[in-house]
């Protein structure tokens, strides 16, 4: 924990919503692939415990974060990195194709984080 804690709190809070996006995103979408020929219950149940291991993440992200970042900062943050994360998710795990709307959805929150940081 000792490199960790002597990053940038930006770098810290980012770090742990990745990994936390990463659990969020497959408790979400995964069960489409894995589990559509299970009772949704269980689908929903399983989803539940994957998505305990994106709280344990999520929490301490957003305390970290918390710290010197802003509420918007943080959640702009966050919807970037869900987006960062879901995108490879989608196109690699799920076999989805890759569309221009995508990157026009990038380009948008590009201009939601500098918005909500130029003032930083």
């Amino acid at each position: 924990m000792g490199f960790f804690t002597t990053l940038p709190v930006w770098m810290q809070t980012a770090g742990l919503l990745v990994l936390s996006n990463i659990f969020m995103t497959f408790a979400w979408y995964g069960h489409l692939k894995n589990l559509n020929h299970k009772p949704w219950v269980i689908a929903a149940l399983v989803s539940w415990g994957i998505a305990l291991f994106e709280y344990l993440l999520m929490v301490p992200a957003n305390r970290i974060g918390a710290t010197e970042l802003t509420l918007p900062q943080l959640k702009i943050m966050q919807e970037v990195i869900t987006l960062t994360v879901f995108v490879p998710f989608a196109l690699f795990y799920m076999a989805q194709p890759l569309k221009w709307d995508y990157l026009w959805a990038g380009l948008c929150l590009m201009g939601a984080v500098y918005f909500i940081f130029r003032s930083a």
